[in-house]
């Protein structure tokens, strides 16, 4: 099919100029494009419902006869209303139509079709609102439908489609040789695109969508695979000596044993290989992952070499590098700052600094990867919650020096089958205990009638000298904005509720140079409360906060939750962790227990995968692989199956230069080349 990726849409019967420009919006160039944009959903109408069997409302479809003409009203602005009704041999029913001026042209009187769609019921009885429909001698069948935009609807799209499937060859060229097809039962790539888009049956469909995710996870994990076997062709810079006993003794505290592991686990990649070192440290929310880095970072300064350390926002590049600055205070290393907010006479210090090596260890963002930036001898990169960059940023941190070794850090834990796609180029080091002074956080779950003991509660460990958080969720599209809703709720508990207590306010829409203000405000204990939005997931250490209340909590992800659950229980007083929700359904109740039954971030993790899949532990597509088609991480199932493939392909072919292997290899390069990462070459 490679051919199809090079030709255009405008090639399709019915695509003009117009209709290019709305498949572009889409990401549809190609008519192979086109063939692998899959349908987000579908509607089976094989499944037949009489008239006089629909008694509850809901979606049905029925088989009935166009019984009167179309009728039309026009309403209010110009808009048309549309009328008419079918009958079966068991009754009649009235469908309506909403602003489509050419419903009459498309249903004839006595003709007999399938509708699909909403039944509603009124005083008069029951109606189909807006029905999809088609005619009998086109069948039943389960229909496409694809995501869609302005001007472009799902079912022209599903023409284009099918004139697209046209054009596949008679033979379409198999990314899984047929040993491969044999072995793990999988249908052919040809008759698995046709099943996507039209299936025959949903037998016929399952099976289809069972071929395409395990050849995108597959394709995926040999991806990561390579990534990773490339990594180890590249030497590193070389160390020399193991310099982690002697920053032990600059600590105020005693490390942990796995922090201990951890710090080995990094030294020896450095000592011990050839290659680069690619490790990942994962480690729950107040596990002690900065201490790591501060060691790994200073023994390769100790060998003479520099080290750079990325975290994901202002705050907390700011509060790293007061933390590494304390740390080192008593060494001749010397530490710098980069960020975007610095003045820029600022920057072009630290800048000539980095370059002349004047400055060894440099805590930053995204300014970091500027082509600005440059290094004298980089010999370590480290980036802070891994999944907020991508591996393209990586490899340009990385471009930064001579083969620096690389160390990323994640407070996100995640599940063992999602991690071995998700950092298949890594390996990985895991710190699982937890600091000898930490007390677990007591999570409790209430209804908002309780507003008035909870704050009573927070009244009371203000009292004690304590800090709380109180976290209000970005609301959902179409309701009121996020933003003005924490801004009025800071009001509210200002005017009503603690008058006579400092109640800070912070969000993501506030200036970075503001939101920091706050932020720093908070840390010093100038605010006693702070109302805020997610933007404090990743944020301030503040150990004298006790109390951390999250108002509408059924809207967050359990390891969303557990992130901002880790804000409090950071210094030696007993915290404390509210949820709040008045939308208690079966499933709901059920995941927000499973917050007030454990602080174990990898046990949340895997329940949050089942539940509610990987959006929450990554965002919106910052995780940094490449875009998927029809994969699904949250589908565990797919995920081990793909592993087995991978596992098997690697064991019989040894080698994917394997000339049985170049459709898939075409894949490969296909899908990281479409993700921007060009370190496959």
């Amino acid at each position: 099919m490679p051919s199809l990726y090079r030709t255009p849409v405008s090639a399709l019967s019915g695509v003009g100029p117009k209709r290019v420009e709305q498949f572009e919006k889409l990401g549809v160039r190609t008519v192979g494009e086109l063939i692998n944009f899959y349908p987000r959903a579908y509607e089976d109408w094989t499944s037949v419902t009489k008239i006089e069997n629909i008694t509850e409302e809901g979606m049905y479809c029925v088989r009935a006869t166009l019984g009167t003409s179309v009728s039309n009203s026009v309403l209010g602005g110009g808009r048309i209303l549309s009328r008419c009704s079918v009958y079966d041999d068991t009754g009649t029913l009235k469908l309506v139509f909403f602003n489509n001026r050419y419903i009459s042209q498309m249903l004839a009187y006595g003709g007999e079709y399938f509708f699909f769609g909403k039944i509603t019921f009124d005083s008069y009885g029951g109606q189909m609102v807006s029905p999809m429909f088609a005619s009998v001698k086109e069948g039943a069948g389960i229909h496409p439908i694809y995501r869609q935009t302005a001007g472009l609807s799902s079912k022209t799209i599903a023409n284009a489609v099918k004139n697209a499937l046209k054009m596949l060859p008679e033979s379409v060229g198999d990314p899984f040789p047929e040993q491969v097809r044999r072995h793990f039962d999988l249908c052919g790539l040809k008759q698995a695109l046709l099943d996507i888009h039209f299936p025959r049956t949903s037998e016929a469909l399952d099976q289809a969508r069972r071929r395409l995710v395990t050849e995108e996870l597959v394709v995926l994990n040999l991806g990561m695979r390579g990534l990773r076997e490339h990594s180890r062709t590249i030497s590193g810079v070389k160390i020399r000596s193991d310099c982690s006993a002697e920053f032990e003794k600059l600590l105020p505290f005693a490390l942990t044993g796995a922090q201990k592991r951890a710090i080995s686990d990094c030294v020896n990649d450095m000592l011990t290989k050839n290659a680069q070192m690619n490790r990942l440290v994962q480690g729950d929310v107040g596990s002690g992952k900065t201490a790591v880095a501060a060691s790994v970072c200073y023994t390769v300064m100790k060998n003479g070499f520099q080290a750079a350390f990325m975290a994901p926002t202002e705050i907390l590049a700011r509060q790293h590098f007061e933390t590494f600055s304390k740390l080192l205070a008593g060494t001749s290393m010397s530490v710098a700052l980069l960020t975007g907010a610095l003045r820029e006479s600022e920057k072009k210090r630290v800048r000539q600094g980095l370059a002349d090596g004047s400055i060894d260890l440099v805590i930053g963002t995204h300014a970091l990867i500027t082509d600005k930036t440059e290094f004298d001898n980089l010999g370590l990169a480290v980036t802070d919650e891994q999944h907020r960059f991508g591996v393209a940023q990586r490899a340009k941190l990385l471009s930064k020096g001579d083969n620096p070794h690389l160390l990323v850090m994640s407070a996100t834990p995640i599940p063992r089958t999602l991690g071995l796609i998700i950092f298949g180029d890594l390996d990985i080091s895991v710190i699982d205990e937890l600091p000898p002074n930490r007390k677990p956080v007591r999570t409790v779950l209430m209804g908002s009638s309780q507003h008035g003991r909870i704050y009573g509660f927070i009244r009371e460990e203000v009292g004690k000298g304590r800090q709380a958080y109180i976290v209000c969720p970005l609301v959902e599209e179409g309701e009121t904005d996020g933003v003005a809703s924490a801004e009025e709720y800071a009001a509210e508990l200002m005017l009503r509720e603690f008058p006579d207590i400092p109640v800070g306010l912070v969000h993501g829409k506030l200036r970075p140079d503001e939101k920091e203000r706050v932020m720093t405000a908070f840390a010093a204990g100038e605010y006693k409360i702070l109302v805020a939005t997610t933007v404090i997931e990743v944020g301030v250490d503040v150990p004298n906060a006790s109390v951390m209340l999250i108002e509408n909590a059924e809207r967050f992800g359990l390891s969303q939750l557990h992130q901002l659950r880790g804000r409090v229980g950071r210094g030696e007083a007993q915290s404390f962790c509210v949820l709040i929700s008045d939308r208690l359904s079966a499933v709901t109740r059920q995941r927000l227990e499973v917050m007030c039954s454990t602080n174990d971030g990898f046990r949340i993790a895997d329940e949050d995968l089942k539940m509610r899949g990987p959006g929450d532990f990554f965002g919106e597509r910052q995780h940094g692989l490449p875009q998927l088609a029809i994969a699904d991480f949250a589908d565990t199932k797919s995920l081990e199956l793909s592993q087995k493939i991978a596992d098997y392909i690697i064991y019989v072919y040894k080698d994917l230069r394997n000339d049985e292997l170049r459709l898939l290899n075409a894949e490969i390069d296909r899908l990281f080349d479409r993700g921007g990462h060009n370190t496959m070459n």
